[in-house]
């Protein structure tokens, strides 16, 4: 019999269940979107029950379509949209709130309130303060929803990221577990010691709140059958956040190695190994807590990647479809200095700035559609470089490459735009679904069905090398970073100044 690991990965806008062969490759995988809830003030959230319904669904479907009934299945693993937050009640595991997205900056005036004890939070946490962060989210929760705060002073009100949640459904409301990636991406956990910190949870005001107990990243976190998907229980044996899978997955695996993750947002991220470097611009987290295996990230974040291709199609109607970008951007022969700033919520690192505002500069009477297409895709590079640069200068060690995964590095002219803005080599693997991937190999190796030596190995479809000149590369840099100076600046006008 055929066996294979089943990785469950929890994203933004989908959730996917992936089969995996004992060499590796993909075997099958099906999607199953949910709802995107987006009101006027620019809050995001998502239905935590329709996304555990679509997770079952997609288990199903998974099986369906590769023709299998169940029983090949060996153990599981979950990847997960990370500093999505859900606060529920223990005995229950009913949510008493929307999942409030990472994207959603709802929580700045709890920040600002913060602010002061800024520097004490990103030293206990590696993580800028900021509502990116679960923290924040969780206090607004508290503070605005009457229910959220009952539990809380009952003792029975459980705050945590997505996986959590999906862990205690799973097991039947019989675990409470997390792992450091995830627990990491809270802004409650310390990052030198891992553990949930006393200071920082009081700071946030969730004191009486109950925490998942943070578990290697490998850890068998329950035995489940998907609500009888399967026809018996197999062992979900790895949970990490999704970007920290995609690098696990890349084989980023020795300090220096970076990959970048192109997604609803974009995640750059570097292994630092044992070494745990703080940097005043970009994050430190956890990679992963394994048996063998332990390593601290350095990690920059940025809000709109995909995000902004899907503006330019369904609210901007330029083009038709996410297939369309590239060739539109390539018949761009005007105006070169056309800059994008996709700052829909603030910017993140590294510039820290949830006040910016979106703005396109640089136009005359030649731009056209498709140099704003050209000036969006360029705008996801020039964050990219912004991020990489800091890294080389806090961490002091060289990249040399860079391992991209995720939908949009079907896209030739943003790949061939990222190695020349960066000046590294861009190395595109076969496999897109490598958050997916990464969980898979950590459950196979966790139960001892995959051997490290069998594991991260890439077919590239594309290697990317730098063509632009490096004064070119400087001016439009320079160019781009006043593009962001003035979204900056903008937010900072007063009515009577326009």
């Amino acid at each position: 019999m055929k066996q294979l690991v089943l990785a469950i990965d929890q994203s933004t806008s989908a959730t996917k269940a992936v089969l995996f062969d004992h060499q590796g490759k993909l075997v099958a995988k099906v999607a199953v979107p949910h709802r995107q809830y987006v009101n006027e003030k620019g809050w995001v959230e998502h239905d935590p029950e329709e996304i555990y319904h679509n997770l079952h669904r997609a288990v199903h479907d998974v099986l369906e379509h590769a023709g299998i009934d169940g029983k090949e299945i060996v153990a599981a693993g979950l990847s997960n949209q990370r500093e999505t937050t859900v606060l529920w009640d223990v005995r229950t595991g009913e949510p008493v709130y929307p999942a409030i997205v990472w994207q959603c900056g709802r929580a700045q005036e709890i920040c600002n309130r913060l602010q002061s004890q800024s520097t004490y939070v990103k030293h206990a946490s590696g993580l800028n303060l900021s509502p990116y962060f679960s923290a924040a989210k969780m206090n607004w929760i508290v503070e605005h929803i009457p229910q959220a705060a009952a539990l809380q002073r009952q003792g029975v009100l459980v705050a945590s990221t997505i996986d959590a949640w999906l862990v205690y459904r799973l097991s039947g409301g019989k675990c409470v577990k997390t792992e450091p990636a995830n627990a990491s991406r809270t802004q409650l956990m310390n990052i030198k010691d891992q553990r949930w910190d006393d200071g920082l949870i009081h700071l946030f005001g969730l004191d009486g709140c109950i925490f998942p107990e943070i578990c290697e990243s490998d850890f068998c976190f329950c035995m489940t059958d998907f609500e009888k998907a399967l026809p018996v229980s197999v062992p979900l044996h790895c949970v990490l956040g999704d970007s920290q899978s995609a690098l696990f997955a890349q084989g980023c695996l020795q300090p220096g190695m970076v990959k970048v993750t192109y997604g609803t947002g974009s995640s750059v991220m570097m292994n630092t190994g044992v070494a745990c470097i703080a940097s005043e611009d970009l994050v430190t987290s956890v990679g992963w807590r394994m048996h063998d295996q332990f390593c601290y990230v350095l990690e920059g974040n940025i809000n709109y990647s995909a995000a902004t291709i899907q503006w330019l199609k369904e609210d901007l109607r330029l083009i038709q479809s996410a297939s369309e970008v590239s060739s539109t951007a390539e018949q761009a022969t005007g105006n070169r200095d056309v800059f994008f700033v996709p700052a829909f919520s603030g910017l993140s690192a590294p510039y820290w700035c949830p006040s910016a505002k979106a703005l396109i500069c640089g136009m005359d009477r030649s731009t056209r559609k498709e140099e704003v297409v050209r000036a969006a895709e360029e705008s996801i590079g020039y964050q990219i470089q912004d991020i990489l640069a800091l890294m080389e200068r806090d961490s002091r060690l060289p990249i040399t490459s860079l391992r991209v995964d995720g939908g949009p590095t079907r896209d030739a002219f943003l790949m061939q735009f990222e190695s020349d803005v960066s000046q590294k080599e861009v190395w595109v693997p076969d496999l897109e679904e490598l958050s997916a991937q990464g969980v898979a190999y950590g459950a196979g190796l966790g139960v001892g069905w995959y051997q490290a030596v069998d594991c991260f190995r890439h077919d590239y479809k594309a290697i990317f090398k730098p063509r632009m000149t490096e004064e070119e590369r400087k001016m439009r840099c320079g160019k781009w970073k006043k593009a962001v100076r003035l979204a900056m600046y903008y937010s900072t006008l007063e009515k009577e100044e326009i």
